[in-house]
């Protein structure tokens, strides 16, 4: 992986860093994968604008992603490692043993031609999926599920990465991409090595208007707003005070708004790091 600074020919360019894309092996992804991905724009069914921020956009095609990874015991082949516009990380096209193809979040280090499987018989390699019960202690670990035949949900973006850290009755202890560390089934899957496409954090756009490309619309600044729009709008100048919060008046930076009841209290063992 690598990145690739730009010769300041044009505005635009003079601070813009962009991937190297080197690990990329094709263009065009695999038409029976693919799924129409129809923008809204941030407009519910009425075509009343409800997400603010929201529009505009390059035209953008789904890749079906196999996030359960439930093909045990059958061997695949890596064909592609390709760019995904709809997440962060790389993905790769296999080609199991029985002629289907599928789509799987690409681990860092994985290859064309590798070979990559699912379930009790795999061995802790790259790219393969085991049970949380199968995995050696202190293995980096990504695309976690956090129910068991749910599918990965936890670890997925460029990058990110968990530890296992330890097993005691029928959990696992984790340590998350974020520092928390919690209790998880032994019964999960959880894929073997960190997700692809680590330099992503080191992209520099460069310019507004690859936001739009994004789908991004230009955000207001609540304290420009007038008190009508925001608490924290109104006054003088840039005299507008008030404590940070939201639209709402959920005060925000280092105001805690996870429920003190959640059910899923009693799984984290210690909370992520401010």
């Amino acid at each position: 992986m690598s990145v690739r600074k730009l010769k300041p020919i044009t505005p635009g360019q003079r601070f813009r860093v962009v991937n190297g894309f080197d690990t990329i092996t094709t263009d065009k992804p695999e038409k029976s994968l693919t799924a129409p991905n129809k923008r809204s724009g941030g407009r519910n069914n009425n075509g009343k604008m409800t997400m603010r921020y929201i529009g505009g956009g390059h035209k953008k095609q789904y890749r079906i992603i196999d996030f359960k990874r439930n093909k045990n015991g059958v061997p695949a082949i890596v064909k592609s490692i390709e760019y995904d516009p709809n997440r962060t990380a790389f993905i790769a096209l296999l080609f199991y043993a029985d002629g289907e193809k599928r789509y799987i979040i690409a681990q860092n280090g994985l290859k064309v031609d590798q070979k990559v499987m699912s379930g009790d018989g795999a061995t802790p390699d790259v790219g393969n999926t085991l049970l949380l019960s199968k995995i050696p202690l202190g293995t980096t670990i990504s695309c976690i599920e956090l129910h068991p035949g749910q599918g990965a949900v936890l670890a997925r973006s460029a990058g990110a990465f968990a530890q296992l850290m330890a097993r005691d009755g029928k959990y696992a202890t984790v340590k998350m991409p974020s520092g928390e560390t919690r209790l998880i089934l032994l019964t999960c899957m959880a894929t073997i090595g960190a997700v692809s496409n680590s330099d992503h954090q080191l992209l520099v756009s460069g310019k507004a208007g690859r936001s739009r490309w994004l789908g991004r619309r230009p955000r207001t600044r609540p304290v420009v707003m007038n008190p009508v729009d925001h608490p924290m709008g109104g006054g003088e100048g840039k005299s507008s005070g008030g404590h940070p919060r939201s639209r709402n008046g959920i005060p925000a930076k280092g105001y805690k708004t996870r429920s003190k009841t959640k059910a899923s209290n009693k799984y984290i063992l210690e909370r992520r790091k401010k």
